[in-house]
This record gives structure tokens, sequence and C-alpha cells, in this order.
């Protein structure tokens, strides 16, 4: 457990290469979900970053080192490692869900899914010798969603932050040379957001390709990154539980002479599917896929591993839609909204609503409504404190369907995110939703 740092970043090739499996453990969990993730994956040595020391007396039935305390028992008298002959459908690593539902689940990911993500993720992404790779995605997250083995496989550079800073990340871009970064939207918000008090040039004009992941990003934050940081924008979706690369949206020769929102709004779709993947949309909107490089199972949890699979697709839990070749993602299927018989996609009124200059960050959700069933609410975060509701309703109306524009805003102060970026919305329904046998209305 530890933020980004270089011996996570070992931890990766010496856990797993010695035949050991590695649990990468979110380190903002809170102690009670910590100790839940050690006691269901069954771990016997915990190491412990400085900072989450405290933790250590709440850790049972395992040896926890401190990593620069207990350094020299660690390593003192460690000798050499015991060879491993390799199995490639071995369990590398459990990975446990990021937080979208109420428990997480342990994603056990093979040597082979491993590396047949490594090495389609860099092949696509173009992967070489000349690359900088910044780690401004938490490695816990998906083991980096791959990238450490890329770019180490290609013999590429790592710059490691620990931290997350737009200004730093800018810095760092400046000082090494930065050319691939991976990022939730909210980072790279951040890095938007460092622009207006940033001194010199943009660092990385037309040098730095940014991988973007974790929530479909506004077609405004891709006119953003594109124009005001002159970085490649490319998005890819996928999932812990497929290691995690299905598909890849990237700028094309054909889109060219499209004028740049359309490339924008083109570019924020899913993209099509990566090398060795297939995917499909089935009759209840959910999106499928068959790959290679999927889950072995769900660690001790045969129930939901047997649920995740249907005739050897991959069931992803999310609604969208296939048209000529390429995915769009609309929604998790539990966050699609009826309202008045019709259905809403939040990430569209998101969208919507990001297209206004003074909105910072939203979420959507349905609460129950006696009227239309459920009432399409926003909670917003303003950059601009004078803008009112009933201001970005009205914006709403230019954009949307009547039907699908927010009944009802609510400003708040900041949204409760997963550590990838994630809106907890489960977490954000609860309160209105609390009292229900049924989380439809």
């Amino acid at each position: 457990m530890s933020q980004n740092s270089a011996r996570l970043l070992v931890s990766l090739f010496g856990v797993s290469g010695s035949g050991r499996i590695l649990v990468p453990i979110n380190f903002r969990l809170s102690p009670a979900e910590v100790q839940y993730i050690v006691e269901h994956s069954g771990a016997d040595v915990v190491m412990l970053d400085e900072p989450f020391a405290h933790l250590a007396d709440r850790l049972q039935g395992c040896r926890v080192f401190i990593l620069g305390g207990d350094d020299d028992e660690l390593w003192g008298e460690a000798g050499q490692p015991a060879l491993w002959e390799g199995d490639e459908t071995a369990t590398a690593t459990i990975n446990y869900t990021s937080g979208t539902t109420a428990r997480p689940k342990g994603v056990e990911l093979t040597h082979r899914s491993l590396w047949l993500n490594a090495s389609i993720f860099g092949w696509q992404l173009g992967v070489n010798d000349d690359d900088v790779y910044l780690h401004t995605l938490a490695t816990f997250h998906c083991n980096g969603w791959g990238m450490p083995y890329s770019v180490t496989g290609m013999g590429g550079r790592h710059i490691v932050l620990r931290d997350i800073d737009g200004h730093e990340i800018l810095r760092r871009v400046r000082d090494h040379g930065v050319t691939l970064l991976c990022a939730a939207p909210a980072v790279m918000h951040l890095v938007l957001d460092a622009l207006s008090s940033w001194e010199g040039p943009v660092p990385g004009r037309d040098a730095v390709r940014v991988v973007v992941a974790g929530a479909p990003p506004p077609s405004r934050t891709v006119e953003r990154i594109r124009d005001e940081l002159g970085w490649e924008f490319i998005q890819i979706y996928g999932m812990t539980e497929t290691s995690p690369l299905l598909t890849m949206s990237r700028m094309r020769r054909e889109w060219s002479d499209a004028p740049a929102q359309e490339q924008a709004s083109r570019l924020s779709r899913a993209g099509s599917p990566a090398l060795g993947v297939t995917v499909r949309v089935d009759d209840e909107g959910e999106v499928q896929a068959r790959t290679n490089h999927a889950l072995a199972r769900y660690w001790q949890d045969p129930e939901e591993t047997a649920r995740a699979h249907v005739d050897g697709w991959f069931r992803t839990g999310d609604g969208g839609t296939w048209e000529d070749g390429t995915l769009t993602v609309l929604d998790r299927k539990k966050d699609v909204i009826v309202s008045g018989g019709e259905n809403v996609s939040s990430i569209e009124v998101e969208d919507a609503l990001m297209s206004h200059r003074a909105v910072r960050e939203v979420a959507v959700i349905g609460v129950p409504d006696d009227k239309w069933g459920e009432a399409v609410t926003a909670l917003v975060v303003l950059s601009d404190p004078s803008v009112t509701p009933a201001e970005l309703i009205a914006h709403c109306r230019t954009r949307l369907a009547g039907y699908k524009c927010p009944k009802r805003v609510e400003l708040r102060d900041g949204l409760e995110r997963t550590a990838t970026g994630k809106l907890q919305k489960f977490k954000l329904r609860e309160p209105y939703w609390a009292g229900k046998d049924r989380l439809v209305n």
C-alpha cells in the first residue's frame, strides 16, 4: 500500500516475477476497507509506505513491514530469491475494484492477461524507447493500466509522481521531456486549471499524448486538451476486469477535414475495439466483450464470476450503442434515469452542463419523484458562485430535449470520487433513496 513510488513500480515485477501474487491497495481507502481487502485476499505479508504506518495495528494475521522504517529487517538478510519457472496461467495480481459497488471485488489477473494487455496497449500507442512516461495515474489501479509493463518492456523512461498537482505535472513535462501519460478526466482538469497561472510556454505542445479513461470526458474537455495544451488526446475504455483495455479512440486521418468540435465529439466516444478484442451490445443495451486478457475469476466469489460471464462474453454492466465499428458508452446501466417513461443518459446531461463556462464538476443522478418516477437531478460544483441553478437549467434547454434537462440543480462544494476519478454515484444517491426497497421508482 503506497502512493506512486519506485518501490511500488518495482513490486509489479519483483513480486509477480518470483511467482507470488501482488495485491496493490488503494491508499485512499479507510482503515476498515484496507482491513477487509487484506483479510479477503488472505495476504501473508503487507508492506506499508510510511504515511500509512498507523494501519499496522489494525491488520491481523499477516506480517506487516513499514517501507523506509523496516528496510533492514526486510532486505538485510534476504539472500537470493528462489527462481520461478513461470506459468502464464498463474494469478499475477489481485486488483480490488475501485468502489462503484458497495463491496470491492478481487479481480484475478494472470501473467498472460497482463502481458497481452501491455503488449496490445503499447503497440497501439506506439510506445518506444524514446518515450518518457509520467505516472499521473495511481499505480494501484489495474497496475497502472499496464503502462509500467509496456514502457519498461520497450526501454522507455519512468518519471514517478507521488502527489497529483496540476502545476507539478506541467513542470515535470517541461523538465523531463515527458511524451506520454495516463489520467482520469479529473486530473486533466487540474492541469487545465493550472494553465491560468503557469508562466512561460505550455510544455509538451505537439509532443505529449495523454490517455484518458475512468469516465467519458465531455467533448469540451477534449477540445481544451487539444487546443490549450496542444497534447494529443486518446481515450480508452475498459475496466479492471479486462486488464483494462477494450477500446481506443484516437484521431484518424479521415477526420482531419472535420471541424474541431466534431473531431472532439468523435474522440469523446469509447472508440473501436483494440486488437484481439470483440465488442457487442446485447438486446438490453449492455456492452459485452470477448478478449484474451479478461479476468480469470473474482477471488473467492464464484457467484459473481458466473454472473460476469455469459457464453464466453464478459458483461461490463455498462450501457452503450454500437455504430459503424465504434462504441459509445451511454451509462452504467444502473445510472440510466427513467423519467416520465423516457430513458435519460446521465452522461449526456453532464456533458451539456459541463459546456457551461461556470461548471467545474457535475454528477447527474435520478431521485424519486411522485410525478416523473425519477427526477433528473444535477449536483454541481461551480467556478463562478454568481451563477444560479435556474441559469444552468436554461443552459441545458439550449442543448437537450426538455425531458432530459435537470428538474433540479443542487450546488455543492465538491463531489466524492474514487481514486481513479470515477464519481461514486451510489453514495451520492443514498440520501435520496433512504428507506426505499428498490433503487428504481
